[in-house]
């Protein structure tokens, strides 16, 4: 098999997929409408079963409808012949995920469901399968052909089955007003979670903290820039910002002016300085930076200075 092979089977795989993405944007809106109305409204947990590939999708489904702010729990079909209904509530519906809905355990656990009398959400291929027949509600998604060339192999039923499921968790979403903030509050932890709660304040090191008078000479702008290791330090009249002095201006400043050691801070070139306030996430800090190409930012609670910022703090937090 050579690139071009590859190349044809590639775009064949895609075809099929995209027509049938096609089709069920034609016949899914008032299917999914009423299921999406009847979830915003459910007091209890939204159930996720299915057996085989179907329950590998319903698994991605859990997880994306905990993580956008409705509460799921994945039980596997067979598992939940078993024992694993006990984690359902009279309050909680029930999604079952079958592309056929007519395999023997989706019939045996669609028959105890309705024994207990909870609410069964069906989506399946067929409109006459078992389970789709004994669902409250039931999203249609008709699928003509799977990508595998024999028609056998879960394919383009499982990329159905899991863009309905996205589909149901962002409108939920939106629905319930789930935030930034709020996704925030779901994904406290890697690259992620602390870009989304990370602040300036959480990297910031209390102890490093660069500062001069505008009395001052170069010479202890250098020590000070030496000794606190942040490659700057404010310029300060009395309380108020007025500066900052970075290695670069210092390498400026020494080939510009003779005997410059000794020279008051305040005769000499510095630039305006950046500021951002001690609550600020550290993305954003990031970004600031990086737009202005700079490598330090002076950090403030209200007006007045607390620390400094170096792009290297930001970058070792794993954002």
């Amino acid at each position: 098999m050579n690139k071009t092979d590859i190349r044809k089977i590639s775009n064949k795989v895609i075809k099929i997929q995209e027509e049938t993405i096609e089709k069920l944007k034609i016949n899914i809106v008032d299917d999914i409408s009423d299921v999406i109305e009847y979830l915003a409204t459910l007091d209890g947990k939204i159930i996720i079963t299915g057996i085989g590939k179907s329950a590998l999708v319903g698994m991605k489904i859990a997880a994306t409808l905990n993580s956008t702010g409705s509460p799921s729990v994945f039980m596997h079909g067979s598992d939940a012949l078993h024992g694993d209904m006990g984690i359902i509530s009279e309050k909680d519906a029930v999604i079952f995920i079958s592309k056929s809905g007519n395999n023997t355990e989706t019939i045996e656990l669609v028959k105890n469901l309705k024994k207990n009398k909870n609410i069964i959400i069906g989506l399946c291929s067929s409109k006459d399968s078992f389970l789709a027949k004994n669902s409250e509600h039931l999203i249609h998604t008709p699928i003509e052909k799977e990508a595998c060339p024999y028609n056998l192999a879960p394919t383009t039923s499982s990329i159905i089955q899991m863009l309905v499921g996205d589909i149901i968790a962002i409108s939920l979403m939106k629905l319930k007003n789930f935030d930034i903030k709020s996704f925030a509050k779901f994904h406290p932890s890697g690259s992620l979670g602390k870009k989304l709660t990370l602040t300036v304040d959480d990297i910031l090191d209390y102890d490093l903290k660069p500062m001069v008078s505008v009395d001052d000479t170069l010479k202890h702008a250098i020590d000070e820039i030496s000794s606190k290791m942040l490659g700057a330090t404010v310029v300060m009249d009395k309380k108020k910002i007025v500066g900052i002095i970075t290695d670069g201006d210092i390498r400026r400043i020494l080939s510009k002016h003779k005997d410059p050691l000794n020279q008051k801070i305040s005769s000499l070139e510095n630039n305006h300085p950046m500021t951002i306030d001690h609550q600020d996430l550290a993305i954003d800090a990031l970004r600031l930076m990086n737009s202005k190409k700079i490598s330090q930012l002076i950090v403030t609670k209200g007006t007045k200075y607390i620390g400094m910022i170096h792009i290297h703090q930001i970058l070792k937090s794993g954002i």
